[in-house]
């Protein structure tokens, strides 16, 4: 059994722009952790959902991450 390495998102940069407040630029490196969710869906479901973003240049997770936050951010 092999393990699975998940990349955790794009690498910060490494100080301020020129010109950048220094205090903004702290508060923006400053992100809600990430947590994984997995969950089981109908395969006809799973299908419909990768062919759509497909033809829309999304990725499946953050189409789901989307429709997660429409519904919940309001809460």
């Amino acid at each position: 059994m092999s393990s699975k390495k998940v990349p955790l998102g794009g690498k910060p940069s490494s100080a301020p722009k020129a010109g950048q407040d220094v205090d903004a630029w702290v508060g923006s490196r400053q992100k809600e952790p990430n947590k994984r969710l997995t969950i089981d869906i109908p395969a006809s479901l799973h299908a419909k959902l990768k062919s759509d973003c497909a033809m829309r240049g999304r990725k499946m997770a953050d189409e789901v991450r989307d429709l997660l936050l429409e519904k919940y951010e309001k809460s």
